[in-house]
């Protein structure tokens, strides 16, 4: 099968060397902390990443307050935010009720999230997966009729906490089911970390030989084992071009204990700096966004690039 990409919107130039950064920070890399961020902190965290380049901010959850505290700011903190031209702040959305505060917050872009594995859907949310594309399409189909940019995560689709190994194929039946309920774009997730390159390059196989485009593919990677970067190369080497990361290397799942947490943004624009490949950010500005976020959550950076900085290879000097 064949997804139609006509409509496909995405931000920044489209180019086989240009790779969209896709910033989780501000949602994913903060939602399980324990320290309250203020919603001013977290606008000013928002305000920094903006001000690095970064065109594409998930900034917040529309999930019951209760169930993520840290979250609960989500209908003060959208409206909140500075809206520059050719920037957009995707939100998580879970049901109607969320779609309803997604709305009236001023969204214009919203996520859906399942998993490849009944187990973690059942965990995570409290229903299996067909339950779950059940519950999204209609979220998805009324976000399309308001013009909105529609995503869907595959959670798991490497290995899941409680079922152990995923095959690439249930990873992907997943994917066209929420592309046929209208995602514009699926993210396969990397939940807790386990996923090495040749694991990456079998499921983008898989989802390109069943008629997934490589440019409606997004890439969500967790360093639980210091394995992030190099399955970025192997999504690279596939031609896929969206990559998620958290400024600071913040977040992480709570089903997978140690986890070091998401692709630190600034490992992510080091590296494809180095690579020649395009992106729009500045790696000095996500620096300084990362120091400001560590500086509020009370602990040092835990990236590597964030510890040492930049490199300038024409001085041999470290950028701070």
């Amino acid at each position: 099968m064949t997804i139609d990409t006509a409509g496909v919107g995405t931000c920044g130039p489209s180019s086989r060397e240009w790779v969209r950064i896709y910033e989780v920070g501000p949602r994913d890399g903060l939602q399980n902390e324990a320290r309250a961020v203020p919603v001013a902190d977290k606008r000013q965290f928002i305000e920094l990443l903006v001000a690095a380049g970064l065109r594409e901010i998930e900034a917040t959850s529309f999930v019951a307050p209760r169930a993520v505290p840290q979250l609960a700011d989500a209908d003060e903190l959208l409206p909140a935010l500075p809206r520059p031209a050719g920037v957009r702040y995707p939100v998580l959305v879970p049901n109607a009720r969320g779609l309803d505060r997604a709305r009236a917050a001023g969204a214009d872009a919203i996520a859906v999230f399942t998993a490849a594995t009944d187990e973690f859907t059942r965990h995570n949310i409290g229903m299996g997966v067909e339950e779950s594309l059940h519950a999204f399409a209609p979220l998805l189909d009324q976000a399309g009729a308001l013009g909105w940019w529609r995503r869907g995560y595959v959670s798991t689709a490497f290995g899941c906490p409680y079922s152990g190994a995923v095959a690439p194929e249930h990873a992907v039946r997943v994917a066209l089911r929420l592309l046929r309920l209208g995602a514009d774009e699926v993210c396969f997730g990397d939940t807790i970390g386990v996923a090495v390159p040749t694991q990456v390059r079998a499921l983008l196989a898989h989802a390109l030989d069943s008629g997934i485009p490589a440019g409606r593919i997004a890439l969500h990677f967790h360093d639980t084992r210091g394995m992030a970067i190099a399955n970025v190369v192997a999504g690279l080497e596939a031609g896929v071009r969206c990559f998620d990361a958290s400024t600071g290397g913040t977040g992480g799942c709570p089903y997978a204990p140690g986890a070091a947490g998401n692709l630190a943004t600034e490992e992510l624009v080091y590296l494809l700096d180095g690579l020649g490949i395009g992106h729009g950010v500045d790696l000095g500005g996500v620096l300084a966004a990362a120091r400001f976020i560590s500086g509020r959550l009370g602990r040092p950076l835990s990236s590597r690039v964030g510890q040492a900085g930049g490199w300038d290879p024409e001085t041999g000097r470290a950028l701070q």
